[in-house]
């Protein structure tokens, strides 16, 4: 899947994981808690057919790099 498939919000989370921050300070930022931060984290890997965090920070952060964000 491409990262197309990802709503607004998940975008957003995708890209503060691509920029390194924490959950907790990506919940802080956005208005949100921890735990909306970690569903959204959820459905991204499982929409990008990602195993783990650290394909989902790799990933993140290629696209920020490919977008020219970084």
């Amino acid at each position: 899947m491409s990262v197309a498939a990802l709503s607004n919000r998940e975008l957003q989370v995708f890209e503060m994981v691509g920029q390194g921050r924490s959950t907790r300070t990506i919940a802080e930022q956005l208005g949100i808690s921890t735990k909306t931060v970690e569903s959204h984290v959820a459905r991204i890997k499982e929409k990008l057919e990602l195993e783990d965090h650290t394909q989902l920070v790799q990933q993140a952060t290629l696209w920020l790099s490919a977008e020219g964000r970084v």
